[in-house]
């Protein structure tokens, strides 16, 4: 209620759903990088910066991209829920108003595009984290 209704809230919104799991993910990250990386690094006289540009990001880039990957999977189900709720336009607002007036083909054309943009950007997310993945 801090951004009221509109698109900033929706953005907001969406966007606060996307964080936390981002959040999680890094922090599990930075977190699991085996200490021999850190050790290693310090006895070749690395400071802060060389230390995360070429230990902690390359290391812990595999479980960050995971959670960029779900973190949009949560941001568009946030903006699409309160496009739903709080909004005069948008894709949650033609739906909320075709289930409304039970307009059937529209309620099955909104669902097959919702799912085709997420089953496509989710193809390319998990087809770039597997490149990650086979580089680390």
């Amino acid at each position: 209620m801090f951004f009221g209704l509109g698109l900033v809230a929706e953005v907001a919104f969406g966007a606060l759903h996307g964080i936390v799991p981002i959040t999680l993910f890094t922090t599990n990250a930075v977190r699991n990088i085996r200490p021999v990386f850190i050790k290693t690094a310090r006895s070749f006289g690395l400071g802060p910066w060389d230390l995360a540009r070429t230990i902690l990001f390359p290391a812990a880039l595999p479980e960050i991209f995971t959670g960029l990957r779900v973190g949009f999977a949560v941001t568009l189900i946030g903006t699409l829920i309160s496009e739903m709720f709080g909004s005069k336009r948008g894709l949650g607002f033609l739906l909320m108003n075709a289930l409304g007036v039970n307009n059937v083909e529209l309620i099955m054309a909104l669902t097959l595009l919702l799912v085709t943009f997420a089953a496509v950007t989710n193809s390319v997310f998990m087809a770039i984290e597997h490149r990650i993945y086979r580089r680390a």
